[in-house]
């Protein structure tokens, strides 16, 4: 049986289900990078140039995670997923860049995705992933379908339960996971984290902001627990038509949460990436034009001491619960 490493970065909290389903209905046993720990984050940041981007670092350290763990890894290269509507170019270059700067990688099964194209090139690239486990078409179009029903449920899932992506990718798996002790205490805040996943649940990478925010007793909020269609209408309130793919990850999460009435907004983005940076800039701008929800944005890079985060969270968090004790006041 062949094993298809999956590297644990990037687009793997958003699309794991499917891919898992895919090569498992064709056959293949899918292996999955642990989880990041500063060792392949120090592995991934020594094979590529200074300039790279803390999240493209620790996918580069996932993949010599996989080295001799597996016959392929798999790493697509997403242009699109909407029409007229692009991706970072960090995505474009994944498979290429990776099999350069990791040489002794297994092969990579790459694919490339663009709706932007036609649907023929869509359905040609997945039976031309496809056959390098059956030649079967009618195999391969089973087991797309099957994997495409299983990224529907997963994001029906995560919006109807109000799970993160590690949560439901525990329950899809049949994993126990204890509820955290302050889920029965009483709620001091309600806190909104938005940002692409791959910031928002690499524990290494925010030091594990949301365990830090469970500690509190706040409830956690992220762009996941909501439906495509409220991020869809959020996003199109705040900027209309969306130009990056996962914007609404961003924008749409961003926008709805502070119309929502929500105790904080926390945004997460990598240094030096240029979407992320505009995107959040346009959602500082809304809450400051609301003035209803107070907003903070964490920039992450390889250095980002865990103190400053620290620090910052919890000024965050006695700042809300200064203006909640005085509305309070003005209420009584």
């Amino acid at each position: 049986m062949l094993k298809i490493g999956i590297p644990r970065a990037l687009l793997y909290y958003q699309y794991y289900p499917m891919w898992q389903t895919f090569f498992e209905e064709l056959g293949a046993e899918v292996v999955v990078s642990p989880p990041t720990t500063q060792l392949i984050l120090s592995a991934g940041s020594s094979r590529v140039v200074a300039d790279t981007c803390l999240p493209v670092k620790a996918f580069v350290g996932h993949v010599l995670s996989l080295v001799e763990k597996c016959d392929y890894i798999f790493i697509p290269a997403i242009r699109s997923v909407k029409s007229k509507v692009y991706n970072c170019s960090k995505f474009l270059g994944l498979p290429d860049m990776s099999q350069a700067v990791v040489p002794e990688s297994p092969p990579i099964l790459d694919i490339e995705i663009d709706i932007n194209q036609s649907k023929r090139n869509l359905y040609q690239a997945v039976y031309k992933l496809g056959r390098r486990f059956t030649w079967n078409p009618l195999k391969v179009r089973r087991a797309a379908i099957a994997a495409w029903q299983a990224h529907l449920n997963y994001r029906q899932l995560m919006s109807s339960h109000k799970l993160t992506p590690p949560q439901a990718i525990d329950r899809i798996s049949g994993t126990v996971v204890a509820e955290p002790k302050t889920r029965f205490r009483p709620t001091s805040a309600t806190i909104a984290l938005i940002g692409h996943p791959y910031l928002l649940y690499d524990e290494l990478t925010n030091h594990r902001l949301i365990h830090r925010l469970e500690q509190t007793n706040s409830k956690v909020l992220t762009p996941e627990m909501l439906t495509k269609e409220e991020l869809e209408q959020a996003t199109a309130r705040l900027v209309g038509q969306a130009y990056w793919t996962y914007e609404e990850e961003v924008i749409g999460a961003g926008e709805h949460y502070l119309e929502s009435g929500i105790d904080g907004v926390i945004g997460l983005m990598a240094f030096g990436c240029g979407p992320d940076s505009l995107m959040m800039n346009m959602v500082g701008r809304q809450a400051t034009r609301l003035r209803t929800t107070p907003f903070m944005c964490l920039t992450l890079e390889e250095h980002t001491a865990e103190a400053g985060i620290i620090t910052r969270l919890e000024a965050f968090l006695d700042m809300i619960q200064q203006r909640k004790r005085r509305q309070v006041k003005i209420c009584a």
